[in-house]
Formats: C-alpha cells, sequence, structure tokens
C-alpha cells in the first residue's frame, strides 16, 4: 500500500510540474493590441509634445518663467498631462530599443533583456507585459497594479502577477518586487516639477508639484 501511495503522489506530482511547465511557456492573452511601426512613431512623437507642452506650462506658472517654485501652485491651478497606453507604450519601445524587435528577433547576447512589451491601463490599473529570455526560453511577464509618487519617487503596488499562463500569488512576489525597486530608486526619482502620477480612467495622469 506505501508502494502505490509514494507512486500515485509521484505521478501527480510529475503531472503538476508538467502543468506547470506549460502553463509557463504557453503565451498569454496579450493586455494589449501591438502597435505598427508607423504608430509606435506616431504616437512616441504625440507623447513627446504632451510632455514638452507640459513643461512648458510648469516653467509658465513659475514666478520667474524659469525654475519651478512650489509656491507658484498657489497662483494659477495645477498643470496636469494626459496619456495614452498607446503614447507610453510607444515611447518606452522606442526608449528600450524594442520598437524594431518582435517575439521571434534573434536578440543575441548583447542585446536588450526585454524582446518585446505591451502596455495599457483599465480603470485606475496598469497592465504591463514582457518578454525575456529565461533559461534559454521565451517567457511572458504580465503583470498588474498602481502606480503612484510618494516623497518625489515613483512607487508601483502589484495586484495581480502571472508568468506565461501561470497566475503567482502577489505576496509571493511583492517582497522581491519592492527589494529590487528600492535598489534601483535612483531611477525612480521623479523631475521636482511633478507633484503625483497614478493611472485615472484609462489614461495616465501626471500633476505638477
Amino acid at each position: 500500500m506505501k508502494i502505490k501511495i509514494r507512486t500515485i503522489i509521484r505521478i501527480t506530482m510529475f503531472l503538476v510540474s508538467v502543468v506547470a511547465l506549460v502553463l509557463v511557456l504557453k503565451k498569454p492573452a496579450p493586455v494589449a493590441q501591438r502597435q505598427t511601426p508607423a504608430a509606435i512613431t506616431a504616437n512616441a512623437e504625440s507623447f513627446q509634445q504632451k510632455m514638452d507642452q507640459f513643461s512648458q506650462e510648469v516653467q509658465q506658472a513659475s514666478p520667474s518663467g524659469g525654475s519651478y517654485q512650489a509656491a507658484s501652485s498657489a497662483v494659477q491651478p495645477k498643470a496636469e498631462v494626459h496619456l495614452t497606453s498607446q503614447e507610453v507604450g510607444a515611447a518606452l519601445a522606442q526608449a528600450s530599443g524594442t520598437a524594431e524587435l518582435t517575439p521571434n528577433s534573434n536578440v543575441g547576447s548583447g542585446a536588450p533583456t526585454i524582446k518585446d512589451q505591451l502596455v495599457s491601463f483599465e480603470g485606475d490599473v496598469v497592465h504591463g507585459q514582457f518578454l525575456a529570455e529565461v533559461a534559454g526560453k521565451d517567457v511572458w511577464v504580465t503583470i498588474s497594479g498602481h502606480l503612484g509618487a510618494k516623497d518625489g519617487y515613483a512607487t508601483f503596488d502589484p495586484t495581480e502577477f502571472k508568468v506565461g499562463d501561470m497566475s503567482v500569488p502577489v505576496s509571493m512576489v511583492n517582497p522581491a518586487l519592492q527589494k529590487k525597486l528600492a535598489e534601483q530608486r535612483d531611477r525612480l526619482k521623479l523631475p521636482d516639477y511633478i507633484g503625483d502620477l497614478r493611472v485615472q480612467n484609462g489614461e495616465l495622469v501626471i500633476w505638477q508639484k
């Protein structure tokens, strides 16, 4: 009887591991529609134009017309900018060098770690989907959560995490994620004139300080 039970346990564990492996390697449903190269160029230009206009509005709100001063916010309404997920996704693609890559691209040893990425906004949640090579295999990682700002730095609180098509409890991932974000804190520092940012009504909204 013990032998039979152990055999059943081994078979069950093997089946579970196979199912997990299949789910990890399975491509999940995309979080956003893929943009064409022309759309990436147009949306990246729109992103830059909006950010330039936002920066100009902040400078004009400053009493000196130059560097930002917190007191300027009391003179007139704070400037804000609204960005779509297509604009943000295009800007990220160009900045990361993935605009010309596809999931089938051979990136080589010296190429970016991220081979492909998709971004979408839904309500107050941002969804990010990234294709990376792990142990010689292409694996999709999907993460969702809330963007924010605290003490001059961008923050991210995850609400969902998936590897391939397999969900992973956020409680298992968040400690390591927050530790990694803390290690990269300097890269999360916001310009002095930005007071807050968050996804709201399906858009990324950035407010003047």
